[in-house]
């Protein structure tokens, strides 16, 4: 066995074991909660919204398109809807990530197939994704659905452009912050093709469920009862950090002012994203500050930080380029994958607890301020002699 496949398959059997791990934990909370509600609804005609997952206060918080898009849960059994789900995360986590760092690796001049893999692995480990896994969430399917977009509709001026935006946002609406974004942007014809998919996914949905739809609309979309507490340490917005905070009194006031500065910042910096043509940057700027003035954004939601941590890495590795960068996506990717904010779960409260428990919230902070626009160009090429002892045995052009 050569040192490659030796080092990938030391790789997988961490990368099981840390998905294992967490998977025990959580026992796929949220697939339990999709699979009860949609079985209620199609196979025993309640109301989806009305389903409440057993000794728990929480049940289904989605738009009705997405009980639809969800209605094979209702009739396949358990363990199947788990094993899908899985596969699904697996797979959408590896191609979102081969999109982010294909210009790295070939750059670099690295062996793709290595290099990819062990992307993948580290992606898979970063505590958003590995909790997307395990509690058998949406999430990684969402952000593919986004950057795909992005990437290859957006950035190249597809008809299509705006479908998977429009088609993610009818599913779990905090992806129109990308609508947004859009705009901003005036990219305006794949602006109007979001909306209108959004739009006639949700029109689709009323159409063939009006009270459902209904429920949705006028009722369980404001009963925020039925996401949590605010203050509950895995909620990583700029909301959930007010709340762990004393100031009550003035707690809805200052979370307005903090989404205006921060929206005020990231329009700033998208338009200047659009002027060097640099979409992934914007793509990366946006799921930042979507995660940050999102009232609830729980520690799986934060997948969305992913790309502008890619961008920081692959900006500190490009000639030229503030090594700062890369420390910066190196510290942010290890802090959050390490479970480290967990320690102030019943901790110390203020003024230890204002930096422990709210360490998404800094680092997201700090990405949007200084991640960095604009295609990292070249990087240097690693001749394949000085590459070998750290990669692997070979020989050849890279592949």
């Amino acid at each position: 066995m050569t040192r490659r496949a030796s080092i990938i398959a030391a790789l997988v059997a961490l990368t099981a074991a840390v998905l294992a791990w967490s998977s025990f934990y959580h026992r796929f909370f949220d697939s339990r909660v999709y699979s009860g509600a949609v079985r209620y609804w199609f196979r025993e005609d309640g109301m989806v919204y009305d389903w409440l997952q057993p000794g728990t206060p929480y049940g289904f918080t989605y738009p009705p398109f997405a009980g639809i898009v969800m209605s094979p849960m209702a009739y396949l059994p358990y363990p199947l809807i788990l094993v899908i789900a899985s596969l699904a995360t697996v797979a959408s986590t590896a191609l979102v990530t081969w999109w982010l760092v294909r210009g790295m690796v070939h750059r670099a001049g690295w062996t793709p197939w290595f290099a990819g893999t062990v992307a993948v692995a580290l992606a898979l480990c970063f505590e958003p994704v590995r909790e997307t896994f395990s509690f058998g969430q949406v999430n990684t399917l969402l952000l593919a659905l986004v950057v795909g977009d992005v990437l290859f509709g957006v950035a190249r001026g597809r008809r299509w452009a705006g479908v998977g935006i429009g088609l993610a946002t009818a599913i779990k609406l905090t992806p129109a912050v990308f609508i947004l974004y859009l705009l901003v942007t005036r990219q305006w014809r794949a602006a109007g093709t979001a909306i209108g998919t959004a739009a006639a996914a949700t029109l689709v949905a009323a159409g063939l469920f009006p009270a459902a739809s209904r429920e949705f609309w006028t009722a369980a979309l404001w009963d925020t009862n039925r996401v949590g507490n605010l203050e509950y340490l895995s909620n990583q917005s700029l909301r959930g950090m007010l709340a762990r905070l004393p100031v009550d009194t003035v707690e809805a006031r200052l979370w307005v002012a903090c989404v205006l500065v921060a929206l005020g910042l990231w329009f700033v910096r998208v338009r200047a994203a659009a002027r060097l043509g640099d979409h992934l940057g914007g793509l990366a700027l946006t799921g930042v500050v979507g995660c940050l003035i999102s009232p609830v954004s729980w520690v799986h939601h934060c997948v969305w930080l992913l790309p502008a941590i890619v961008r920081c890495v692959d900006a500190g590795l490009s000639s030229g380029r503030d090594r700062r960068q890369l420390w910066l996506g190196g510290a942010a990717y290890l802090v959050l994958s390490s479970r480290l904010t967990w320690l102030w779960e019943n901790g110390p409260r203020p003024p230890l607890a204002v930096v422990g428990s709210n360490l998404y919230v800094w680092f997201g902070i700090a990405l949007l301020i200084w991640m960095p626009l604009g295609e990292p160009t070249g990087t240097p090429r690693i001749r394949r002699a000085a590459a070998e002892p750290a990669l692997g045995s070979g020989s050849g052009p890279p592949q």
